[in-house]
């Protein structure tokens, strides 16, 4: 045995001091990825605008530390990645667009299940979107389908103002229309819907052939026509009447149209999907989302639904629904699955792949 000499004892106390502090600070390191994993992430299926999808992450994101990988599509193209999915879930919340292809995931079992508190602070038409799915969606705002029109391009061409469904048939508007594929977007799903309980089955489809003529575009997205006509694009575009707001909003030449033999509307809706494995982040922003502060952020974004929580601000820009000459919708029959695939089928066959 040897006793140490003191520059040994001073370097042995220096090499465990710093032993000691690259292990604390090693723990510390560990600690905060532990919990910043811990916040995780989810995996967001957006179906509104990018405008109004990236705002809601963003917010989400730092009210909770939770990571958001948003995808943006249009409600019929995530219905289809979704059933596409079903055996290896990718997305946690399919968070906007119509309800009927919402409706149409519940019933055959892509989407799971929840009774979010916040349900007591919602208007009545967005506490029946979840009873009548099972509580497996929501209505989170609502809007009214019209359509818009570009003035000066109507003045130029010496054409009279639409005012109603029938009056876009008519001749005079040969490929002056834009409207979207009920195939992909919610909202011309909505048309095809409102026209058939509107004016019956077969008149309805009469009509689409009819009007079919005039049409220049089928678009993927359902708000992509409002900017065509606020563009000069198309004199015509077939839309939620809160997506031609957002033009009029900012300056474009457009007259807003509800049509005189009334029209449907939607409840824009949120699900989780069912298979989630984020399934306590899902709900959170779930949740989230139904608050009033959360659904405020609709009119910062330049998006002038109806919000369905009671507290949240409704824009002043919002059309009003009780001016608007509505049906009675059938949610429950041309949501489910049978209804909404022969409507399509027979749309494309009959509509979009007709003379």
């Amino acid at each position: 045995m040897y006793a140490e000499a003191p520059i040994v004892r001073e370097m042995n106390r220096m090499t465990a001091f710093r032993f000691v502090a690259s292990a604390a600070l090693l723990a510390a390191g560990t600690l905060a990825a532990g919990a910043a994993q811990a916040q995780g992430s989810l995996t967001l299926y957006c179906s509104v605008q990018e405008e109004w999808c990236r705002p809601m992450a963003q917010a989400f994101e730092r009210e909770t530390g939770i990571r958001v990988n948003m995808t943006r599509k249009s409600s019929g193209e995530t219905y289809a990645q979704i059933k596409a999915e079903r055996q290896n879930p990718r997305g946690d919340v399919w968070w906007g667009g119509t309800g009927d292809p919402h409706l149409q995931a519940a019933e055959e079992g892509l989407l799971a299940e929840y009774r979010s508190p916040m349900l007591r602070e919602l208007h009545d038409w967005a506490v029946r979107q979840a009873e009548i799915s099972k509580y497996r969606t929501v209505g989170i705002y609502s809007g009214a389908l019209g359509y818009s029109f570009n003035t000066r391009t109507l003045a130029q061409r010496g054409l009279p103002e639409p005012k109603c469904w029938r009056d876009l048939a008519r001749p005079e508007y040969r490929n002056e229309i834009q409207v979207a594929d009920p195939n992909s977007s919610g909202t011309a799903y909505t048309m095809l819907a409102t026209l058939v309980q509107l004016f019956g089955e077969e008149p309805a489809f009469d009509y689409m052939k009819r009007m079919h003529r005039n049409v220049n575009q089928y678009t993927r997205s359902g708000a992509a026509p409002a900017r065509a006509a606020a563009t000069g694009e198309s004199l015509i575009g077939i839309t939620f009447l809160h997506d031609a707001v957002t033009q009029v909003v900012a300056g474009a030449p457009v007259k807003i149209v509800a049509p005189c033999e009334g029209t449907g509307f939607e409840i824009g809706s949120m699900s989780i999907v069912r298979g989630t494995r984020n399934m306590a982040n899902a709900r959170k922003f779930y949740d989230w989302a139904l608050s009033p502060a959360a659904q405020n952020l609709g009119a910062a974004a330049n998006s002038f639904q109806l919000p369905s929580n009671k507290n949240a601000t409704i824009p002043p820009q919002a059309p009003k629904m009780e001016d608007i000459l509505l049906i009675e919708y059938d949610f429950v029959r041309y949501g489910s699955a049978a209804e909404r695939e022969r409507l399509l089928q027979r749309w494309t066959r009959e509509v979009r792949s007709g003379s």
